[in-house]
């Protein structure tokens, strides 16, 4: 074998694990809607797929019992509540822009709330612009 051909097989098993490791992660976040079974599940995972949706470079996994987004830190927190959607920024009060619904007055997290999944819906341009700027902040 060539240092090249080498070279390649090193690269294509790093990616391999990598993806591994990305579906391990996706299915411990499918393995936590699994056990929940939460009342507000479909607007959580349309919350989920818009979050990653916006880039992807965005990944997800679960820490402090919830799921969370991270891109070069943590984004966000799903802060299970039974009759609504509560999405948690960790450091939201950094992300620029006007975000009118990204309320709380803590010295770094901000929260968005959703009632429902029509309100995910008619928000979502915001949700993206907020995931978005924190992206465009910390790349």
């Amino acid at each position: 074998m060539s240092l090249a051909t080498d070279r390649q097989h090193m690269q294509d098993f790093v990616y391999k694990m990598s993806r591994m490791s990305e579906d391990t992660t996706a299915n411990e976040v499918d393995e936590w809607f699994h056990q929940r079974e939460h009342p507000m599940e479909a607007a959580m995972q349309r919350v989920r797929h818009i979050v990653l949706g916006v880039d992807g470079r965005i990944s997800e996994t679960v820490k402090w019992q919830t799921p969370t987004f991270v891109f070069n830190g943590n984004i966000a927190s799903f802060s299970p509540a039974r009759k609504l959607v509560s999405l948690m920024f960790h450091r939201g009060a950094e992300i620029p822009g006007d975000h009118p619904t990204l309320e709380g007055d803590a010295r770094l997290v901000r929260t968005m709330r959703f009632a429902d999944l029509d309100e995910v819906e008619a928000r979502r341009p915001e949700l993206e612009a907020v995931i978005a700027a924190w992206c465009a902040l910390v790349e």
